[in-house]
């Protein structure tokens, strides 16, 4: 396995969770720069919308106020959907999305966020930083005059809200689902009708009737949207997620243009950014969680057929990818033996002390 130094991706001191950076000599002849962020999250949704704002503050306080990066909402410069593209035009310099929005493009962009049945946050981070993934995924944003960069995490999201409750596979017939990405097409195979909207539709599209169940993330930004209002049953785990990067984005042109103390800052940012997010979920969702299931919503784990057929749909989708998709099958094959190792290890000592403590320690 190629093992890349941890300093060069992330940016000494990552570990405590703050970073210092001296700035060069020579430092009062950097530029002062004002980029605009376009995010595909609304600004209702603190956590997920508050990383791109966290990276942008520290890039600030790292160059002393010279640097300085303006976050923008869905919608305000560009959709959410629509972030990456941006991006890549150069309407904005720089963007906080996910990857898996654009896999109409080329589903190997799903590799940046998550695909189903996949890694988890901390294997996910291991792949990126010391498993080479960071790498494979830059040699293909390249084709898009992109450079991307790790800036949050969600953690293992939650299955979704329902309106009726599902009971076995043949439930999922028809049912019109929010969902994105891989997750959405199969989705489709199990026999459901996927929608891909951002954020800020969800709660308006499940109280018109449009849809009939949606997915979004965990009980923290689930509960701000208010879906439990209008779709009681939640369903877990978000087995299409079992994490969810989201991403920098940033125009290769500007970055090129930037001087390499600006560099490094917006890598140390964006590393920060990527661990602040995953612990501030990992604190908030379990009270939110107490709070939904106050508020009337019902818990439900997905059945077991449904959750095989899952399983089978997508090892299917990938192996006809990979047949056809020289881009996807160059960073899968890689990622899947990547993958196979760490659950290799996580089954013997994660996996086995995680199932004890939370079913025997009170």
């Amino acid at each position: 396995m190629k093992r890349r130094s941890f300093l060069k991706h992330a940016g000494l001191g990552l570990a405590a969770g703050t970073s210092v950076i001296t700035a060069p000599a020579g430092a009062t002849e950097l530029p002062e720069l004002k980029w605009r962020m376009a995010s595909s999250f609304p600004k209702s949704l603190d956590t997920i919308h508050g990383g791109g704002e966290q990276f942008a503050k520290r890039v600030e306080q790292l160059t002393q106020g010279k640097f300085q990066i303006r976050v923008f909402a869905p919608g305000e410069i560009v959709p959410g959907l629509q972030v990456m593209d941006a991006v890549q035009n150069g309407t904005v310099e720089c963007g906080h999305s996910a990857g898996y929005y654009y896999v109409g493009k080329n589903k190997a962009f799903a590799f940046d966020t998550a695909i189903p049945f996949g890694l988890t946050a901390r294997q996910q981070n291991s792949w990126f930083y010391y498993g080479g993934g960071l790498d494979l995924l830059r040699d293909f944003y390249k084709n898009y005059n992109v450079i991307n960069f790790p800036c949050g995490n969600t953690g293992t999201q939650m299955g979704g809200w329902f309106r009726n409750e599902i009971k076995s596979l043949a439930d999922f017939k028809g049912v019109k689902m929010r969902i994105p990405g891989i997750g959405g097409e199969i989705m489709a195979k199990l026999g459901a009708v996927p929608q891909s909207l951002p954020g800020g539709d969800i709660y308006p599209a499940l109280e018109k009737g449009t849809i009939d169940a949606a997915e979004w993330v965990g009980p923290y930004d689930d509960e701000k949207l208010g879906i439990y209002k209008v779709a009681k049953h939640y369903y877990y785990p978000g087995w299409w997620e079992g994490s969810a990067t989201l991403s920098l984005y940033i125009g290769l042109k500007e970055w090129d243009k930037l001087p390499e103390f600006y560099r490094q800052c917006i890598t140390v940012a964006a590393a920060e950014a990527n661990l602040h997010m995953q612990a501030e979920y990992d604190a908030k969702n379990p009270a939110a969680l107490g709070r939904l299931l106050q508020s009337g919503a019902v818990l439900h784990q997905y059945p077991k057929d449904l959750m095989e057929a899952a399983l089978k749909a997508a090892n299917e989708i990938y192996d006809d990818e990979a047949a056809k998709n020289p881009a996807f099958k160059k960073i899968y094959d890689a990622w899947k033996r990547f993958r196979n190792d760490e659950y290799q290890w996580f089954r013997i000592a994660e996996a086995t002390y995680a199932n004890f403590v939370y079913n025997n320690v009170k």
